[in-house]
């Protein structure tokens, strides 16, 4: 078991420039493999270690398998002024879905919305990423995907639905934008990995085993199903259930994608995982200026953060503070990286003849 503060500590781009070479070996192209790395990256600068370069060789496990196609492009199949229907082709997740962000974005700028729904996608990281390329536009953006099925429906056992996220971001013009990017699940199964791989107990509420039973072991876990967003029944998983259906609907139904207990397993390399995704741009002149709203946004998480305490709380933080602290602090320090997981990009590193990844001194 690691503590994070004895992670090897990587710089940003040594990090990115690294897992792009590896990215590039498996078949990409320089541009697209650079993006995917980028998107990793961030994972990992933002805290978040369980969506960044530790799925990297799943990725190039896929692409070895033939179950991900490193040289597919997005294709746009409709479109409208404000909307659009991309085909991913199966290609790699990062890469269609800042294309698709892209897009929406560039609508949006000229309808005030711009939607872009995609079809037959792969996984692309934290859907955070997509929501926040609106913010340098001074949009709001939101980012869907529906994802391999881990999560039992409410009242049942079997893992039918993804952890299906649900990422946010609305410009506050301030140095903290409101960024959310969760799970509908209680926990993303990367969270069940992590713990897994540091050997730690799980907590009440995360997951049941494959008998149904609650279990507080990560490997149980790994073999039975999440449990919505809320839990049980009694404190209100019901609600969980609901938004990730909901994301179905939006990403899986709508695009004409795999949904719910159809799509693959995760990390399977049988077959495809045909993932639907759903992209938005909102411009907030819309309804007003952006300085108002900014305005008005900053007042608000003013408001939250100086309410009253809760015992033995320090502070009341509002949604992508936490992220924004940790992207600070590894942008300065470098970034936090599990062993494990170094030893897999040394190892991948040497395959892609780029040798070992540096780490800071």
């Amino acid at each position: 078991m690691f503590a994070q503060d004895t992670y090897p500590r990587i710089d940003e781009e040594t990090l990115t420039a690294h897992t792009a070479a590896i990215v590039q070996h498996a078949g990409a192209s320089a541009e697209d493999a650079r993006t995917t790395a980028e998107v990793l990256v961030a994972s990992d600068i933002r805290g978040i270690e369980s969506h960044g370069v530790a799925r990297l060789e799943q990725y190039v496990a896929s692409i070895e398998a033939g179950v991900l196609d490193p040289r597919a492009q997005p294709e746009i199949v409709r479109q409208s002024a404000a909307t659009a229907l991309i085909d991913a082709h199966n290609g790699l997740g990062q890469v269609s879905g800042v294309y698709a962000m892209r897009l929406a974005i560039e609508k949006a700028t000229q309808a005030d919305v711009g939607i872009v729904s995609l079809r037959n996608g792969c996984h692309y990281g934290i859907a955070g990423y997509y929501a926040m390329m609106a913010l340098d536009h001074g949009m709001i953006g939101i980012s869907l995907t529906n994802s391999s099925p881990l999560v039992a429906p409410t009242g049942g056992r079997e893992a039918m639905l993804g952890t299906n996220p649900i990422a946010f971001a609305a410009p506050s013009g301030g140095p903290i934008p409101f960024v959310l990017d969760m799970a509908t699940s209680t926990v993303p199964r990367g969270r069940i990995e992590v713990a897994a791989r540091k050997d730690l107990p799980l907590y009440a509420g995360w997951s049941m085993d494959e008998d149904g039973r609650p279990t507080l072991d990560a490997q149980a876990a790994l073999k039975g199903a999440l449990l919505p967003l809320g839990g049980a029944l009694e404190s209100g998983g019901y609600k969980g259930y609901g938004l990730a259906t909901m994301v179905e609907v939006l990403c899986g139904v709508l695009s004409g994608s795999l949904y719910g207990p159809l799509i693959a397993n995760l990390w399977t390399l049988e077959r495809p995982s045909v993932l639907g995704q759903f992209f938005m741009a909102l411009r907030p002149e819309a309804f007003g200026t952006l300085e108002e709203f900014q305005q008005r946004l900053q007042d608000l998480q003013r408001l939250l953060k100086e309410g009253q305490l809760a015992m033995d709380s320090p502070e009341i933080l509002v949604a992508g503070e936490k992220e924004a602290r940790a992207t600070e602090r590894n942008r300065r320090d470098g970034i936090p990286v599990h062993p494990t997981v170094v030893a897999k990009l040394d190892e991948m590193g040497t395959r892609a003849g780029v040798g070992t990844v540096s780490r800071r001194s």
